[in-house]
């Protein structure tokens, strides 16, 4: 079952919680989480700030509870009030035990009925084990106690602690039916669902992902036939959206429909309040300013982001061209890391050139190559396996991530790049890329979404 509502933070959120709740004296200690959260039905709230309790604050500190100081939750009120946060108590427990006490009961009912009071709205409460692993749930203010399905955490693995699940920290095992099984409770988003996105989107329905979604605005032609999954010629000829081709195959998979067919501009509402949904993004698109905002999606929405891309660059051999690399890329971007901008994926330059060439063609023609061999206008090229090299290299890195089965830590990984003319794969860390703090990060559903004024409430 897709979770119904989850909590996402960043590796240096949890790092910084983990420090703080065991100092090493076997005793309960105490932070507070404040949250944005996702546009649209799911309730995905995200952490944006930590808010460390001073261990000498609290009045009674023991193995197995402590009391809040009340000045602390004061300042945290203070700090979500404007912006309508969340609030999440977080406490520790020392001795492993994986539930909520009795204790933690007693305690929130004192304190949660305050901050309903005074934010309204929906807070919670959360604990840590010794693991790292964590356990939440949410009260609303009319008086509902829930459970969070699901904390999430994307550092050089992917984690995942399930609410029902015993041992939250053992992981299936990569290519089980265990591995199928979890994927089913999660979201997978697939931007551009052409020529590489078909393909991703095929593995993630192969695979058994719970919900996929597709987006895309595009029509199926007769030149992409040759390298479009789930097309075929009445699809060219009625010019159906690329995403519905797609869906009316693969909804026949199963018994239910769980492809979704997003018919939407990347940069139109519609489509970022589909992709908020999601537990993971592919992006699968030939345009600079594709990226840019699918890694806007990713530090906002706090979500895995793996960019794939492909090219085939040519070199003059005598009065004919002549292929010079078959090569591709496959990005893995963490929230809270690197991004696609700090790795050079695409930069202001280019962001500028290319919004040239969609206003001015003819002025832009000398500067860029056209299609997937650079400097050949090839209206139907024949790069499918080349595709499907790119794509199954990337949902490989998925599965390393989210199941670990690599030998060496997959922070190695963060870029990898291979070279087939060359008979090469090189592979970069992600310490070998610059990070530049986004204000952008943990942003949620503060307007205008992903900080673009044309994605405003008022401009819908």
């Amino acid at each position: 079952m897709i979770p119904k509502a989850t909590v996402t933070l960043t590796v240096a959120a949890h790092i910084l919680l983990r420090d703080h709740l065991f100092p090493g004296d076997g005793k309960e200690a105490a932070a507070i989480l404040i949250c944005s959260r996702t546009p649209g039905p799911r309730l995905r709230l995200l952490v944006r700030d930590v808010l460390l309790v001073p261990h000498d604050e609290c009045n009674r500190r023991t193995e197995h509870g402590l009391t809040w100081p009340g000045q602390c939750i004061e300042a945290a009120i203070d700090a979500a009030e404007s912006e309508g946060l969340t609030l999440i108590l977080v406490h520790s427990h020392p001795s492993g035990y994986p539930e909520f006490s009795t204790t933690d009961d007693d305690s929130d009912q004192v304190i949660m009925p305050c901050i309903l009071e005074a934010l309204g709205d929906m807070h919670g409460s959360a604990v840590m084990l010794p693991d790292g692993s964590m356990i939440a749930r949410i009260y609303h203010r009319s008086g509902g106690v829930y459970p969070v399905d699901l904390v999430s955490m994307a550092d050089g693995d992917l984690h995942y602690w399930w609410r029902d699940k015993p041992d939250r920290m053992l992981r299936p095992m990569a290519f089980t039916s265990d591995m199928t099984a979890e994927l089913s409770r999660l979201t997978a988003c697939v931007i551009g669902v052409s020529g590489t996105g078909s393909i991703m989107a095929e593995q993630a329905c192969r695979l058994g992902f719970g919900r996929v979604l597709g987006i895309d605005h595009d029509h199926v032609e007769h030149k992409n036939l040759n390298r479009i999954l789930n097309t075929n010629l009445a699809d060219a000829k009625d010019k159906r959206a690329k995403v519905h081709a797609f869906s009316n195959r693969a909804n026949g998979y199963r018994q239910s429909d769980y492809f979704t067919p997003i018919e939407a501009n990347l940069f139109s509402r519609k489509a970022v309040l589909a992709a908020a949904q999601a537990d993971v993004i592919y992006c699968c698109v030939d345009t600079y300013r594709g990226r840019m905002l699918a890694d806007r999606l990713a530090t906002s929405f706090l979500l895995p982001l793996f960019d794939v891309g492909v090219a085939i660059p040519t070199r003059q051999n005598g009065t004919e061209l002549a292929i010079a690399e078959v090569t591709g890329r496959i990005d893995y971007v963490r929230p809270g890391g690197s991004s696609l901008a700090d790795r050079g994926v695409y930069t202001p330059a280019t962001l500028q050139a290319e919004a040239l060439a969609e206003s001015d063609p003819d002025a832009h023609a000398a500067q860029v190559g056209a299609g997937y061999i650079e400097g050949l206008p090839e209206q139907a090229p024949s790069v499918i396996t080349l595709n499907m090299h790119a794509a199954s290299t990337c949902m490989m890195e998925f599965i390393a991530r989210a199941y670990p089965f690599r030998h060496e830590k997959n922070s190695n990984y963060a870029r990898t790049r291979f070279m087939l003319a060359e008979g090469l794969e090189e592979y970069e860390p992600e310490a070998s890329f610059p990070y530049k703090e986004s204000p952008l990060l943990a942003r949620g559903d503060m307007e205008p979404l992903l900080g673009l004024p044309s994605l405003s409430q008022e401009e819908i």
